[in-house]
């Protein structure tokens, strides 16, 4: 039995939804199966090429939905889940139980424990350590913002490994060991430190990036980071910076794409007045009301940065 598993590529939540998921089907339904995992990124072209579906099993966790008729899984919790509204009708008429979509969780890996405990009687106590992280990395739920950008917690550790390593080999990596081993365990693996330590230390560089090239204005920080090849950032070093912002906005550049990034100050006390995840929908992107992205073609900086422009002066109003 070979079963494919399609997650969110360079993300915590999409690395630890894939991992429980596979110990769920292994666990329940497939033991003894072949695992391959395959990492998608949000990007201004087709998410979704027909050879993705290759198993005998296809799943999706953590990213968008696919009308591919060799999908038999999926689950998600993004506001933006559906490309059209065609695939919202095309969800709501499967009957196959094996589909499932609720923004009102947190983080894909806690609903993915939930469905399999309330629905399918299937628990893996082993994994309630990742459950945790999961859910407080993909809700933002750090202490502070200091504590978010000091990255003191194996699985703060592990979320700059998996957005920041090049390629998607690292990840599936790091996802296999997710499977039975605990963070400490991953982050300590001497090929995992390997790649973490120069990353820390270019995570302690783009504080300084970010720092000169950020402007906070009417509560919006603001920064572009093409011209510095940042391709990421830890997305808590402006509410570090400037605590009393509300929301951030930049541009950057990466090898598949151009792209806005959107978001809100988890430790902002007053109700937010805008859904991020709607504003970004309108340049075809999406994400959550509190945190969204755009992606926009390889070289499309113009584009991007006259989008960014536009949101950045709709939040400061």
């Amino acid at each position: 039995m070979h079963i494919r598993i399609l997650h969110h590529d360079h993300c915590f939540d999409g690395a630890a939804s894939a991992a429980f998921f596979s110990r769920f089907l292994e666990g329940r339904f497939h033991p003894g199966a072949q695992f391959d995992f395959t990492g998608l990124a949000h990007k201004a072209t087709q998410l979704f090429e027909p050879e993705l579906f290759d198993g005998d099993v296809n799943a999706i966790v953590d990213f968008k939905y696919s009308t591919d008729p060799n999908l038999h899984w999926w689950f998600d919790h993004h506001q933006s889940a559906f490309l059209t509204p065609e695939d919202h009708e095309h969800f709501l008429r499967d009957t196959s139980g094996q589909k499932m979509y609720d923004p009102e969780f947190r983080s894909c890996t806690k609903y993915i424990a939930t469905v399999a405990r309330e629905k399918f009687g299937f628990e893996a106590t082993d994994l309630a350590e990742l459950v945790r992280w999961a859910d407080i990395i993909d809700g933002a739920q750090y202490e502070s913002a200091a504590s978010a950008v000091a990255l003191g917690s194996p699985a703060m550790q592990l979320t700059l490994v998996i957005e920041g390593c090049k390629g998607s080999d690292t990840v599936q990596k790091i996802i296999r060991k997710m499977r039975s081993q605990t963070l400490a365990e991953i982050i300590a693996d001497p090929e995992i430190q390997a790649i973490y330590q120069p990353m820390y230390q270019r995570h302690r560089e783009s504080i300084g990036i970010i720092r000169k090239q950020a402007t906070c204005d009417r509560g919006v920080v603001f920064f572009d980071l093409i011209e510095d090849g940042l391709e990421g950032y830890n997305k808590f070093i402006p509410y570090d910076l400037f605590p009393e912002s509300v929301y951030t906005v930049s541009v950057s550049a990466a090898s598949f794409r151009t792209k806005v990034s959107v978001g809100s100050n988890p430790w902002v006390k007053q109700p937010l007045k805008y859904n991020l995840a709607s504003i970004c929908e309108r340049y075809g992107g999406g994400g959550h009301a509190k945190v969204g992205a755009i992606s926009f073609p390889i070289g499309a900086i113009e584009e991007a940065r006259k989008a960014a422009d536009e949101i950045a002066a709709e939040l400061r109003s």
